[in-house]
């Protein structure tokens, strides 16, 4: 991402969690910031807020990553408001679990609509709209080095597919001077997967660190990556998980 004043990044699911705070970390690193939401404006007119008094300008656009006109619009509305778009983090995403038998055809459109075509035509259009410098850091899961029990055969396999999409992305684009990577958050202190929620223990328990992460953690390898110090760095992938994978 270019260091310069009007460096434009775009965070979609960026009304909260780890879309929140990255999309803070990028507006205190001097971008202005456009984040979509699906459904809850008010979450996101207040991440809003806390960009502008950062004195960075910010936009929020409702969109639905997995439907498909929704996601390139997202960028189209980020370049006509904001100007241009020089990253992308593509952080939207939805978690189905449940045994594999009880997966339905419904669920795995859903689920692969917005974990894996919402991420390639966003990263597509916004490409296209990049110049040199331009970064593209896309979230994944620690699921996709480890999955530690049952349940989650539909959302490791949408993660997963993450991979191969970063390194073609690095091989496509890096003529033009744009990186791509992949960060692999562990388990983080989330309103969707609180520290203290019935199931927290078990997942600490699953990390060197013995604890879950916080969004700011994550959101701090992001803003590197989308950062000039990382134009060096592109096609790789990077573990957020407090040793899960160790």
């Amino acid at each position: 991402m270019s260091s310069n004043s009007t460096a434009v990044a775009l965070v979609t699911g960026g009304s909260r969690g780890i879309g929140a705070a990255t999309a803070l970390r990028l507006a205190e690193d001097g971008a202005d910031v456009a984040l979509t939401y699906v459904s809850d404006a008010e979450a996101a007119a207040e991440v809003v807020g806390k960009i502008e008094a950062l004195g960075r300008r910010a936009l929020a656009v409702r969109a639905d990553m997995g439907d498909p006109a929704q996601a390139v619009a997202a960028v189209e509305e980020t370049v006509r408001g904001l100007g241009r778009i020089d990253a992308l983090v593509n952080n939207a995403g939805i978690g189905v679990l449940g045994p594999l038998d009880a997966l339905t055809p419904a669920e795995v459109d859903r689920v692969l609509a917005v974990n894996v075509r919402g991420v390639f035509l966003t990263t597509q259009a916004a490409a296209a709209r990049m110049g040199s410098g331009g970064r593209i850091v896309t979230i994944g899961s620690c699921m996709t080095a480890r999955v530690p029990g049952p349940g989650g055969t539909l959302y490791a396999m949408s993660k997963a597919a993450l991979t191969g999409l970063t390194k073609a992305l690095a091989r496509e684009l890096g003529g033009r001077g744009i990186t791509a990577n992949l960060v692999h958050p562990g388990p983080v202190d989330t309103d969707m997967n609180p520290a203290d929620g019935p199931h927290a223990a078990a997942q600490s328990a699953l990390t060197a660190l013995g604890r879950f992460g916080t969004a700011q953690e994550v959101a701090a390898m992001v803003s590197f990556l989308a950062g000039p110090d990382a134009a060096y760095v592109t096609g790789a992938e990077f573990a957020v998980d407090g040793g899960h994978a160790a």
